[in-house]
C-alpha cells in the first residue's frame, strides 16, 4: 500500500486538527512532511511533534519563538532530537504548500489562502481543498493552473455532488442541488433579524466552526460563496444551481440527472468523511463516521431559501455570473463586515447591505493575475472600511 505524504495547512483550526484525527487513524496510508497556521504555537508544537512533522510554518510570531516551543514539547516527549525546518512570514504557508507532497490540504480561512492554493497546484500536488475563498476569489486563475482533477473538494456539499457525480455523467446533469441548514436563523424574517447578536450568529445548529464561517452560516453569505464554488468545480452554469433549506444536513447535497432521478450524498453533519475523501480521493477509507441508524424513527425536512430575508445567495449568483474581481470583493467586503459586526461597529443585516453596497461601487476588473485579484481585495476591504467609517 502506498503511503502519501500530505502538507497540512491551517493545521490548528477545525479542519486540521479534524484531518490529523484522521490521518492518526491511518498511519500506514499518510505521512504529514509540513504544517502551517497562522498562530497557537503551543497546538502546533504538539502536532509537529506528534506526527515527526519535518516542515513546521507559522504566518505569525519570530523563529526563536517556534523553535522554543518545539522544544519543549520535543523534550517532553523524549524526542529532544527532533529538529525540524522551520519557516516563519506572511508567506510561509506558500513553503508548506510548495513541498511536493502527494496531497495538499488547504484549511486556511479567507483569501490569504490564494498564493498557497496557487503554490500548491504549481508543485503538482493534488490539492485538497477546503478554502473556498481562493477558488472564488481566484476562479480563472486556479481553474488556468490546475489540472484536470487535481482539486479535490473538502466542503461537504462539494464533496457530497462530487460523489454524487459518480452516479452519473456530466452531460447528464441537469442541475445541481446545494443544501443549507439555514444557521440558527432560517425561520426569522428580514425585520427579526435586525436585533440579531454577535453570539447568536455563532450557535449553529450543526457545525463547530470559526467565527468567520459560522457566521457566514448565519448570514448564508458561506452559501452564496459555495453557489460560486460549485460553478467553478463542476461547470454547471449558475442558473442550475439551487440552494434547499434542510436543517437536519444529513443530506449534503444533491445532483439532479436529465432522467429525472436524484442522487444524493448523505451522512452525519461532521466534517471527517470530507476530510477523508480529500486526503485519500478516489478511495474511501474505513470507519471514519458512523453511518445513519435506518432502525430509529426519523424524519428530514426541506424549504426554499428565503430571498427576503436572506438575499446573499441571490447577491452571489450575481457576483458569479459577472465574474472577473466581483467576487473577490464580495469576499473581501464580507469580512470586513464580519469584523465589524462582531466589533459592535454594525448590526447583523448591516453584514449582506455592506457587501452589496461595495459590489454595486465597484467597476469590474480582469482577475487573470494574483496582483489584479488582491489589488481588488484590497480596494473593497478599504471601500467596506470606508462606508462603515472603520477608519475614523
Amino acid at each position: 500500500m502506498t503511503v502519501r505524504t500530505v502538507a497540512l495547512l491551517g493545521s490548528t483550526g477545525s479542519i486540521g486538527t479534524q484531518a490529523l484525527d484522521v490521518i492518526a487513524r491511518n498511519p500506514d496510508r499518510f505521512r504529514v512532511v509540513a504544517i502551517s497556521a497562522g498562530g497557537n504555537l503551543d497546538l502546533l508544537a504538539q502536532q509537529a511533534v506528534a506526527f515527526d512533522v519535518p516542515l513546521v510554518a507559522v504566518a505569525r510570531g519570530d523563529a526563536a519563538q517556534v523553535r522554543s516551543a518545539l522544544g519543549g514539547y520535543a523534550a517532553r516527549a523524549g524526542r529532544s532530537a527532533y529538529a525540524p525546518e522551520v519557516v516563519v512570514g506572511e508567506d510561509a504557508s506558500v513553503r508548506a504548500a510548495s513541498v511536493g507532497a502527494d496531497v495538499v490540504l488547504n484549511g486556511i480561512t479567507g483569501a490569504i489562502g490564494l498564493r498557497p492554493t496557487l503554490a500548491a497546484l504549481e508543485a503538482g500536488s493534488t490539492l485538497a481543498l477546503a478554502n473556498k475563498e481562493s477558488l472564488i476569489i481566484g476562479g480563472a486563475l486556479v481553474a488556468a493552473t490546475a489540472r484536470p482533477g487535481q482539486i479535490v473538494p473538502v466542503d461537504s456539499e462539494h464533496s457530497a455532488i462530487a460523489q454524487s457525480l459518480r452516479g452519473g455523467r456530466a452531460a447528464e446533469v441537469r442541475r445541481l442541488v446545494v443544501t443549507a441548514s439555514g444557521g440558527p436563523f432560517r425561520d426569522r424574517t428580514r425585520e427579526q433579524l435586525r436585533e440579531v447578536t454577535p453570539a447568536q450568529a455563532l450557535a449553529h445548529p450543526n457545525y463547530a466552526m470559526g467565527r468567520v464561517i459560522t457566521t457566514n452560516s448565519a448570514t448564508l453569505v458561506n452559501k452564496g460563496l459555495e453557489v460560486i464554488e460549485a460553478h467553478l468545480l463542476f461547470g454547471i452554469p449558475f442558473e442550475r444551481i439551487e440552494v434547499v433549506v434542510h436543517p437536519q444536513q444529513w443530506i449534503h447535497s444533491m445532483v439532479e440527472f436529465h432522467d429525472g432521478s436524484t442522487i444524493a450524498q448523505m451522512g452525519p453533519p461532521r466534517m471527517l468523511v470530507p476530510i477523508a475523501l480529500g486526503l485519500s480521493w478516489p478511495d474511501r477509507l474505513e470507519d471514519i463516521d458512523v453511518p445513519c441508524d435506518w432502525s430509529v424513527p426519523q424524519s428530514w425536512d426541506f424549504a426554499p431559501l428565503d430571498d427576503v430575508a436572506f438575499p446573499a445567495v441571490r447577491l452571489a449568483r450575481e457576483v458569479g455570473i459577472a465574474g472577473g474581481t466581483y467576487p473577490a470583493v464580495y469576499n473581501a467586503a464580507n469580512e470586513v463586515a464580519v469584523d465589524a459586526f462582531h466589533s459592535g461597529a454594525i448590526g447583523f443585516l448591516g453584514i449582506v447591505d455592506t457587501i452589496a453596497q461595495v459590489v454595486e461601487a465597484h467597476e469590474g476588473g480582469d482577475a487573470g493575475s494574483v496582483e489584479a485579484v488582491l489589488s481588488a481585495d484590497a480596494w473593497a476591504r478599504g471601500e467596506a472600511a470606508r462606508r462603515l467609517r472603520l477608519d475614523e
